[in-house]
């Protein structure tokens, strides 16, 4: 099997995988809160453009992570998808000149509907209202957890597929890279939780600008990190010259 048919099968697989997914997740049918999920599409759709380089990967990460998470343990399966998507397919989009590539688009929305999804099923789990503690910080967990297995899983796959590499060490470099970015995550989440129980969900999301100032850490971050490691490479081209 050649690589662009093996490309296709990857790609065919987190299509039937997103679409099985949520399509259980939707059918659990939980109530919707229009005017929040309008306010989370915008900020998600905002802040979608604001991605980063990850050094030694193709690839990048979307500052709009907290408001997929937020859409996840806050509103209905239903939203969290359509928030999803929306915000995927603005992240997405080619800048001007640049060519649209409607395989990767179908591969990202796939992915990013799997593991919304995904992780809208886990925190809703009827279980989860019979824990012995905090079923909410539980729920939150398990949801940021699935949410990050279900984006980077994928990505490693189809870069391995692609371009040959262990699926393996280039999940593992992305998962050491992009972690801690889904801990933050978790943390504005659940600040937001508690933020809109007392103030309200209006005045609560605008905790959400500091995630701005994250992205221009993490953007200078990876800089520098990436301007050490060709550093280190003609370094070592010159040593062994």
């Amino acid at each position: 099997m050649n690589t662009t048919r093996q490309i296709k099968t990857f790609i065919g697989a987190v299509m039937m995988a997103a679409v099985c997914v949520a399509g259980y997740a939707v059918f659990a049918n939980h109530s919707l809160h229009t005017y929040f999920a309008l306010a989370v599409l915008a900020l998600a759709a905002a802040t979608s453009r604001m991605k980063v380089k990850l050094p030694g990967i193709n690839g990048n990460m979307s500052v709009n992570l907290p408001f997929l998470l937020t859409a996840v343990v806050n509103l209905s399966a239903a939203e969290a998808v359509v928030i999803t998507c929306v915000s995927t397919a603005v992240q997405c989009w080619p800048r001007k000149n640049a060519k649209f590539n409607p395989q990767q688009m179908l591969f990202n929305l796939s992915m990013m509907t799997f593991a919304s999804s995904a992780a809208s099923v886990m925190y809703h789990a009827e279980w989860l209202g019979r824990a012995q503690w905090s079923s909410s910080t539980l729920g939150l967990a398990l949801a940021t957890v699935t949410l990050f297995l279900g984006q980077t899983v994928p990505v490693a796959g189809i870069v391995a597929v692609s371009e040959g590499k262990s699926a393996g060490s280039v999940w593992w470099n992305l998962a050491h890279l992009s972690f801690p970015y889904y801990v933050v995550s978790a943390g504005v989440t659940s600040m937001v939780q508690a933020m809109s129980s007392h103030l309200g969900w209006g005045l609560a999301l605008a905790v959400f600008p500091v995630m701005y100032g994250i992205h221009r850490s993490y953007r200078l971050y990876f800089i520098q990190m990436s301007e050490s490691r060709a550093e280190v490479l003609v370094r070592a081209a010159g040593a062994g010259a």
